[in-house]
């Protein structure tokens, strides 16, 4: 970890190998400063592990990157211990907070961290890329919230990008808060919601039956993707009634 007058940078890095005996191992499970992972107890050939925030942050320009890869007949569920929240600093430069992922065939991927939330005067841009394998398995949420109770938000900015068998099912991008183009807040928008959630799961078996179109709820919907793949959108008025539709979501896809 370094720490200038520019901000923090931390890195972390997962790798999730198949270790011959019906589980998984981590052969790498490495994060510095903010970043610290922990391994916990996990279920069958599933390990499981968990992002520990060991400092305030992110703070105006801190620049965070984590990485993870799952080896072919792995199986890896992470999480995080508390929500992540985008805070302004001494610095006023943009925050910056860089996601990885990589599946393998065969590989499964469970990615559920906590809700991110934007405090009022933070300036944070979060980017997510994923790969998977075309026998590949993923679930990835991820939930934003717009402030905290009773503030004005920061400026946000998110992208996800997922790539299925070298091909992408799913490029989007989401802008809220001071300087973001109008119209963010408005009918078209986020319509004056607090609270944004995504859910991808990717499953080879959707190729062959693919996940039909449907409202789940008055502010949720279930779209599938060009690809083996399924996208969620919810907005909600608070990060509790954002996680009921989430979870809502995946088990009705099961």
């Amino acid at each position: 970890m370094t720490t200038t007058v520019a901000g923090v940078r931390a890195r972390a890095r997962i790798v999730a190998r198949d270790d011959g005996r019906g589980g998984t191992s981590l052969p790498v499970l490495d994060g510095d400063g903010p970043l610290a992972l922990r391994r916990t107890r996990g279920s069958g050939a599933e390990a499981r592990v968990v992002l520990v925030g060991a400092m305030s942050g992110p703070l105006g320009g801190d620049q965070f990157a984590i990485e993870a890869d799952v080896e072919a007949g792995a199986r890896l569920r992470v999480g995080s211990a508390a929500a992540t929240i985008a805070l302004p600093g001494q610095s006023k430069g943009e925050a910056r907070y860089e996601v990885r992922l990589s599946v393998a065939d065969g590989g499964e991927l469970h990615w559920l961290p906590e809700q991110l939330i934007s405090a009022g005067g933070s300036d944070l841009q979060v980017t997510t890329r994923v790969e998977v394998g075309a026998t590949g398995r993923l679930v990835l949420r991820e939930e934003q919230v717009l402030g905290r109770v009773g503030e004005a938000p920061g400026r946000l900015g998110s992208r996800i990008r997922v790539g299925v068998a070298g091909r992408v099912v799913l490029d989007q991008e989401l802008a809220c808060g001071p300087g973001a183009p109008g119209g963010w807040d408005g009918p078209a928008g986020l319509g004056g919601f607090r609270a944004v959630g995504q859910l991808v799961v990717v499953r080879p078996e959707f190729a062959e039956a693919p996940v039909p179109a449907r409202v789940l709820a008055e502010n949720a919907a279930v779209m599938p993707l060009a690809g083996p793949a399924v996208l969620v959108s919810a907005v909600a008025a608070d990060a509790l009634r954002l996680r009921r539709l989430l979870d809502e979501a995946l088990d009705l896809l099961g």
